[in-house]
């Protein structure tokens, strides 16, 4: 068992969020609730009564009462609260007091911080809720958005949903067709639309891609134009953001049924169109109260800082920190300008949570940056982790360089569910390299090939149980087709994630990677993730992409594309000295059959390495079967594989 790094005292535990509802649940039980694992094990076994305890706990206000806790169908046909109305916007604004702290806008660069009060942010809402339905939008209908992260986001979002009409938001740093691609699905009537946003100390113009998005999505009544960065008229035919806002209104919140669509959500869509996840506004209240209230314990007058953009569902989740009457932290900008910026901003803004990706830890410890020497976090108390499994190394640099009393947090789950799987808890000891445990309300388990569970030995990552986030549907997939396919066609009525998982036996939980680019050598699957915890901790190495390929005659290729830190070469004492660590931390299996320079890793624009496309690619796909270019961060890299890949063919 990996070592204990830190473990919660007793008065933390007690002083906590979720020790609050095990009080509560206790008196309402009439049964001890002593730690999360009987919660846990509870709330599996009485799916129904936990979830009616969040509904309660929480005072979720349904205007129309439910008639049953869920529908007796499998998923995904299982339908929860059936009979109930409410409106998630409604839920988001209603607590906080006028006077208090609802957003603070941070820009890259150390421009100072813009707040907005709960009272400014409800009144926002209600005026842009108001221009919203006197320009015919109706329940149902959708509002497109191409946007960076900022208030206008959230100030857009939920004046749609008041309305009762489908949000759906693409980040500036997608090009016009991977934004498109997403959009056109949606036939939206209304576009909210930035002129651009910032990178790396640059103002990235996005007023080209704007006017391709007005051209290209035929169904759009109104254009929405956002002077965020450029100081331009409004382009003719748009109308500037100010007039939403101008006409107060009274607030009026459409109530609609659980189900009802809140937002879509979009896959990376490595390959043909990104699904469009619909999750409803439901199951994103009680998804949002228990994440952001039991795990990310925030409480009114708190702050969380997600590192995220616009196009992650990081930016989704964050909002349920406003369900308790807490305050977000936007940033808008690269979270390495300059190095340890985002920590800088965690202490400007005193946020008590941060939530970011397990690529900008690494990062950051990377550059060298200590943000405890050059910062106040001493009100940093929790920092979870997602997008991507956080290596062993990256807990250490954590509590070594930003606090040692720190709940360190590897959480998974994401866009499918707009919430979280696994993650730890306010019980459980950090240990590097394990996620903490399975949430209340999941169902989890790893599955053999046989569909037996399997303990301590990686397995496929399925819920066999139901949850109110899951998508209500698939966009444009009427009869649940694509749906099944993607999650249910293994194991009818399981949901199959496609992450290759460890389940130990103390609870806690390894993600090992993506069981579709699964590396199978010699009968015993390794997970990539296993590769990029070893191997890019090494000062000789910026980035890793690991991949393997059946051949002809039953054999088997291992291949390791490696992009050197710069100052250093793949030469032949950097590949054995791969091959050694590789060896010896690992097993002699993982030691690749090739090693080759590459001059980038390619990645979905939310940031997971592109391993399947590229496996693809190595077995004879061609590039445009193998992926879709706009999904990508960096087609110029993805191109480079594809010719490595032709090259190996007619070499071999």
């Amino acid at each position: 068992m990996d070592p204990v790094l830190w473990t919660p005292s007793a008065a933390r535990v007690e002083a906590s969020a979720l020790r609050a509802y095990l009080d509560r649940l206790e008196e309402r039980e009439g049964r001890p609730f002593p730690d999360h694992d009987a919660l846990h094990a509870w709330s599996i076994e009485d799916l129904d009564r936990f979830w009616t305890s969040v509904v309660e706990y929480y005072g979720v206000a349904f205007s129309a009462p439910w008639t049953q806790v869920r529908t007796a169908e499998e998923m995904p046909r299982t339908r929860w609260f059936t009979g109930a109305r409410l409106n998630w916007a409604q839920h988001v604004l209603r607590h906080g007091a006028d006077d208090a702290t609802a957003l603070v806008c941070v820009r890259e660069g150390g421009a100072p911080a813009r707040e907005i009060t709960f009272g400014e942010l409800r009144r926002s809402v209600a005026a842009a809720a108001g221009w919203l339905r006197r320009a015919g939008v109706r329940p149902g209908d959708r509002v497109g958005a191409y946007l960076p992260n900022t208030e206008h986001a959230v100030i857009a979002c939920l004046a749609a949903a008041a309305v009762g009409a489908v949000w759906a938001c693409c980040s500036p740093d997608f090009g016009a067709e991977g934004t498109i691609g997403r959009l056109a699905q949606l036939e939206p009537t209304v576009l909210v639309a930035a002129d651009g946003y910032h990178w790396n100390g640059r103002e990235i113009d996005r007023g080209d891609v704007v006017a391709r998005l007005r051209e290209e999505l035929p169904t759009l009544r109104h254009v929405v134009h956002v002077p965020y960065v450029f100081d331009r008229p409004h382009p003719e035919g748009t109308t500037p953001w100010d007039e939403l806002l101008a006409v107060d209104a009274e607030p009026e919140f459409a109530q609609v049924e659980f189900s009802h669509p809140l937002w879509v959500l979009f896959t990376s869509g490595t390959t043909g169109l990104p699904k469009g996840l619909v999750h409803g506004h439901g199951g994103i209240t009680l998804e949002g109260l228990k994440w952001a209230g039991l795990y990310a314990g925030m409480r009114e007058g708190e702050r969380m800082f997600a590192f995220t953009s616009t196009g992650w569902a990081l930016w989704n989740m964050q909002l349920g920190s406003l369900l308790h009457g807490a305050s977000i932290v936007l940033y808008e900008g690269s979270p390495g300008h300059p190095p340890g910026a985002v920590w800088e901003v965690a202490a400007r803004t005193g946020a008590q949570v941060m939530l970011l990706g397990a690529a900008v830890v690494t990062a950051t410890a990377n550059s060298g940056v200590r943000p405890n020497s050059d910062h106040d976090l001493g009100r940093l108390r929790h920092v979870m982790v997602s997008g991507s499994a956080l290596p062993p190394a990256g807990y250490h640099w954590l509590l070594d360089n930003v606090g040692s009393d720190l709940r360190v947090d590897s959480t998974s789950g994401g866009t499918d569910i707009s919430g979280a799987f696994v993650g730890a808890n306010e019980y459980t000891p950090v240990r590097a390299g394990r996620i903490g445990g399975v949430l209340a309300g999941v169902d989890c388990a790893a599955w053999d090939e046989d569909g037996k569970p399997v303990v301590d030995t990686v397995g496929d990552l399925v819920i066999t149980q139901p949850m109110p986030s899951m998508p209500v549907y698939l966009w444009n997939d009427p009869d649940a087709a694509r749906y099944t396919e993607s999650y249910f066609d293994t194991w009818p009525g399981v949901w199959r994630h496609g992450d290759w998982v460890t389940m130990h036996a103390d609870g806690s939980v390894t993600i090992h990677g993506r069981s579709d680019s699964t590396l199978n050598r010699q009968g015993v699957r390794l997970g990539s993730s296993d590769f990029y915890d070893v191997l890019e901790t090494m000062p000789e190495i910026t980035e890793t992409l690991v991949v393997g390929v059946d051949l002809p005659d039953d054999a088997y290729w291992l291949g390791l594309f490696v992009v050197p830190a710069p100052g250093h070469a793949l030469d032949d004492e950097l590949r054995q000295k791969i091959a050694t660590t590789l060896r010896t931390r690992l097993t002699p299996r993982h030691v690749p059959d090739e090693i080759v320079e590459a001059p980038a890793v390619p990645h979905t624009l939310s940031g997971k390495r592109l391993e399947v496309p590229v496996k693809k690619l190595l077995s004879g796909r061609p590039l445009e079967k193998a992926a879709n270019i706009a999904s990508v961060d960096d087609p110029d890299a993805l191109r480079w594989y594809a010719r490595f890949a032709a090259e190996r063919r007619a070499g071999a």
